[in-house]
């Protein structure tokens, strides 16, 4: 049986090179894959990483890999979650220890 990859984009982590990610030069990011506009990032933070507050113009999926990552007055580790509605603003995103985590977002 022959299936079918029409409408799929598979990534793979290790065939993607590393970027920087964010504006405090402190994070990386490997752009995994897209489509219809919206891309799975894995992100790597170095302690102390702060993101730009920012609204969201589109829903943004996120989950913590490893570490502790503080967004909108909550801790979220390992294991945690949370979905972004589009119009919601994002005034607090960080790690004091770094994080590891899955982001998947449309620009």
């Amino acid at each position: 049986m022959t299936l079918s990859l029409d409408g799929w984009n598979i990534g793979d982590a290790d065939a993607v090179e590393w970027t920087p990610w964010g504006s405090g030069g402190n994070a990386r990011a490997k752009i995994l894959t897209n489509g219809d506009g919206y891309y799975v990032a894995l992100i790597e933070a170095e302690p102390g990483y702060q993101g730009d507050a920012h609204e969201h113009g589109y829903t943004e999926f996120l989950y913590v890999l490893s570490g502790v990552v503080q967004s909108q007055g909550r801790s979220l580790g390992a294991g945690s979650a949370y979905v972004a509605e589009p119009g919601s603003t994002h005034d607090e995103f960080g790690t004091a220890g770094g994080a590891s985590y899955l982001s998947i977002f449309k620009l």
